[in-house]
C-alpha cells in the first residue's frame, strides 16, 4: 500500500464532509481500520464521528500525519446508517481543530470528561488517560484522571501534546462512566 500524502488525505476527508460518507481510515500504528463520518479537517488534525456497527459512538480528533490510507465507503453500510438516521443524530461538537492547543482550550471550556491516547505499534509505548482537563499550557495539558474504580486521582497528569495521537469526546464509555463518578475536584 502506497501511503497518501497529507494533501491527498485532506482532499478525501473534505469530500466525505461535503457529501456525508463513511471513511475507512488506516493509521501507521494500528493494523485495524477505523470508521468515521468526517466532521472537520484542518492542516494537522481532523475530527470524525466514530461509526461502529450502525451507531455513532462519540467523536475523535486525530493527527493527519498518522494516516497511511483513507477511503470513502459508499456501500450498503452507509445506506443502512442513513436509513437508521445516524446523520440526523450527529451532535457535532464545537471544537477548533487548528492545533492541539486550540482543541484543548475548547474541551476545557466544555468541562467534560475525555479520553486521550498515545497509540503505537509497540504496546509498551501506548498510553491511555481518561478524565477532565485541569489546565492547558503552550505545549502540554494537565489532566485530572479517574481510575477504573471511579476515584479521581490526587495529582494531575502532565500530557505533552507531542505524545497525543487521539482525543475522544462523548463516547458511550465516557458518558456512562461519568454518571457514576463523584464531582471532579477541579470544578
Amino acid at each position: 500500500m502506497i501511503p497518501l500524502t497529507a494533501d491527498e488525505i485532506r482532499i478525501v476527508l473534505a469530500s466525505a464532509i461535503e457529501d456525508p460518507k463513511i471513511c475507512r481510515v488506516h493509521f501507521d500504528y494500528d493494523p485495524n481500520y477505523f470508521y468515521y463520518f468526517p466532521i472537520a479537517v484542518g492542516k494537522e488534525l481532523f475530527i470524525g464521528a466514530n461509526e461502529d456497527d450502525f451507531s455513532i459512538d462519540g467523536y475523535t480528533i486525530r493527527r493527519i500525519e498518522d494516516i497511511i490510507s483513507v477511503k470513502i465507503k459508499d456501500d450498503k453500510c452507509l445506506e443502512i446508517d442513513i436509513a437508521e438516521g445516524l446523520l440526523d443524530e450527529l451532535d457535532i461538537p464545537e471544537i477548533d481543530i487548528s492545533d492541539w492547543h486550540s482543541v484543548f482550550r475548547n474541551l476545557k471550556a466544555a468541562n467534560e470528561n475525555i479520553i486521550i491516547e498515545k497509540e503505537s505499534d509497540d504496546p509498551e509505548e501506548c498510553q491511555f488517560a481518561i478524565g477532565r482537563i485541569a489546565e492547558v499550557h503552550g505545549d502540554f495539558l494537565l489532566l485530572r484522571e479517574f481510575d477504573a474504580e471511579g476515584y479521581w486521582l490526587y495529582d494531575n497528569t502532565i500530557i505533552p501534546f507531542s505524545q497525543i495521537t487521539s482525543v475522544t469526546v462523548n463516547s458511550r464509555y465516557v458518558r456512562v462512566f461519568s454518571k457514576y463518578l463523584p464531582p471532579c475536584p477541579i470544578e
